[in-house]
């Protein structure tokens, strides 16, 4: 089996890493001197889970080196998702499959619509992991997991064959009943810790222990809870006050990649994510003034670092 990793941040990173430690046939695709690190010293991983490093590695920036796979993990921002589904042409024959692990809820819609759905899987992740320097991802906070299923949830051969890698590879893995409401789980997660967090320029421990900022991530999940209830949706009656649970057992020194990206000044997946609430939100006929809120706040900053401008 072989398996390409298109986008080797910490995500791509992280869960490519752990499939080649296993043993699994990996190709990493990535760029500049990050590739040029792995080539030369591998791929090093500092993980909450334990260090490990891959190298000797397969790393290259041309798919075209590749040829077929039978999975590609995408693991690029989810503003890169389009061009990345034309780069990545090369590594498609009939069997191959796009398991797409972005932030928000758009990528598997998108990937569809230009690759075709039957190389499209849903697919999301759980961890807090980033590139710390080329060559370099550093995993720390949040229990890595990764769930993915065919877009109708239905069982197929080429889920299992993926499960049982991971499984393998020790990852915490799960192939949802319902793959929608599992990316709608982590949607309505992420976007109010990354927005309150962004607007906050504070980690997680100090945006839920305040109760100003607490309240912002409790409107922020009730905002995104009903979008999805008028979308169809299944989401828990009781899914506000779960993942709020869930924020308050995170490691207090968290920040999500969208608040480090906007707080260090690079362009972000603050339309996969805010911008994505509003705009389904009014689609829907939905009100959702907290992410309106956030969305405008953020964006005179996202289109400066979009610009190329300090």
């Amino acid at each position: 089996m072989r398996i390409a990793v298109f986008g080797v941040g910490g995500v791509g990173g992280y869960f490519g890493g752990r499939l080649a430690q296993a043993g699994e046939q990996v190709i990493f695709i990535a760029r500049g001197e990050h590739l040029h690190t792995m080539q030369r010293e591998g791929l090093r991983v500092e993980s909450i889970k334990g260090d490990f490093t891959i190298f000797p590695i397969r790393a290259t920036d041309n798919p075209e080196e590749i040829g077929p796979v039978d999975f590609i993990l995408c693991g690029v921002k989810a503003w890169q998702v389009p061009a990345a589904a034309q780069v990545l042409r090369p590594l498609l024959d009939a069997r191959t499959c796009v398991i797409p692990l972005q932030n928000g809820v758009d990528a598997p819609i998108q990937l569809a619509e230009l690759l075709g759905i039957e190389h499209v899987l849903g697919g999301l992740c759980q961890i807090s992991a980033y590139k710390a320097r080329p060559g370099l991802i550093r995993h720390v906070g949040i229990e890595p997991k990764i769930l993915f299923a065919e877009l109708d949830s239905l069982p197929s051969q080429r889920v299992a064959i993926l499960r049982a890698a991971f499984e393998r590879a020790g990852v915490l893995v799960d192939t949802p009943e319902d793959i929608w409401a599992a990316l709608w789980r982590k949607f309505l997660f992420i976007v109010a810790i990354s927005g309150v967090g962004a607007v906050a320029r504070a980690p997680i421990g100090i945006i839920r222990s305040l109760p100003e900022t607490r309240q912002m991530l409790v409107q922020a999940m009730q905002e995104v809870a009903e979008l999805a209830e008028r979308m169809q949706i299944k989401l828990e009656p009781d899914i506000v006050s779960k993942t709020m649970a869930s924020i308050d057992a995170m490691a207090a020194g968290v920040v999500p990649s969208m608040q480090r990206d906007i707080l260090e000044g690079r362009p972000s997946e603050l339309e996969a994510q805010s911008g994505a609430v509003v705009r389904m939100g009014s689609q829907a006929g939905i009100a959702t003034p907290l992410h309106s809120f956030i969305y405008a706040s953020l964006l005179p900053q996202e289109m400066r670092a979009r610009a190329g401008n300090p």
